[in-house]
């Protein structure tokens, strides 16, 4: 059976593609066949597997108008067992149009469930930074919402929005969905951070991950080569905390 999982925050630079990208290859690297989708207009997780998204053909808006099927316009990356259904320039137009169609929440849910069960075991979808279709079709798609959050102010309050969110989905398309927070970004230097933490894990108590990823360089690095960290620097900090992460999620599971 494929497990979906949705990675969304409604704030900006939380590492949401580096967590989707990073616990992706992790993943794979465990031996698990995993399908990256990006449903970003922003594209920046087609960028990070190296590809160009205003040189694709065929991106995910023909999978969710329903000409093409997802594995038809996905594209093998690196390493082995990690693919990715890239997006293109013209997916923040496409929102617009498909918004209003009946039944637009499910366009995404119908293609993975016409897709076999036996082609990925995890199937990661990069969400927007906002509310509308396409992170709608994401988290009504999805077995589980990963939200990112820093340890800080303005990333607790879009902390709060995303698991309102959340919420609704649940009671509107999608009542089976389960959510867990990822802190992301932890400066272990800074006393804000540390005081954060403390109030996330006593408030969110059973929703957080243990795992807890830090800051590190060589993760903001690895996209400009198009690598993931496994690839790109798989020593690093950065790399062994995701691998930890992706290890949590397989025994959640």
């Amino acid at each position: 059976m494929t497990v979906t999982i949705a990675i969304c925050s409604q704030k900006g630079g939380v590492a949401k593609t580096t967590t989707c990208l990073s616990l992706g290859a992790c993943l794979a690297e465990m031996g698990q066949l995993v399908l990256l989708i990006d449903l970003d207009p922003q594209t920046n997780l087609t960028l990070s597997m190296g590809l160009d998204p205003a040189k694709l053909r065929h991106t995910v808006g023909e999978a969710l108008l329903g000409n093409a099927s997802l594995v038809t316009v996905s594209r093998e990356g690196t390493p082995f067992g990690l693919d990715i259904v890239p997006a293109g320039p013209d997916l923040a137009v496409l929102e617009k149009v498909l918004y209003g169609r009946p039944n637009y929440e499910f366009f995404l849910e119908r293609g993975l469930e016409a897709m076999d069960d036996a082609l990925y075991d995890v199937v990661l979808i990069d969400c927007p930074p906002a509310f509308g279709m396409l992170t709608l079709n994401a988290l009504t798609a999805a077995d589980l919402l990963i939200i990112p959050t820093q340890c800080e102010f303005y990333a607790a309050n879009a902390l709060r929005r995303t698991i309102e969110l959340a919420e609704l989905v649940r009671r509107k398309t999608n009542p089976q969905l389960a959510y867990r927070v990822l802190v992301t970004m932890f400066d272990r230097r800074n006393r804000i951070c540390e005081a954060v933490l403390a109030q996330l894990q006593q408030g969110l108590n059973g929703l957080m991950f243990e795992t807890i990823v830090e800051v590190d360089t060589k993760l903001r690095e690895s996209p400009v080569f198009g690598e993931p960290i496994t690839c790109y620097a798989p020593e690093t900090r950065g790399a062994q905390q995701y691998r930890a992460l992706a290890k949590e999620l397989m025994h959640r599971a």
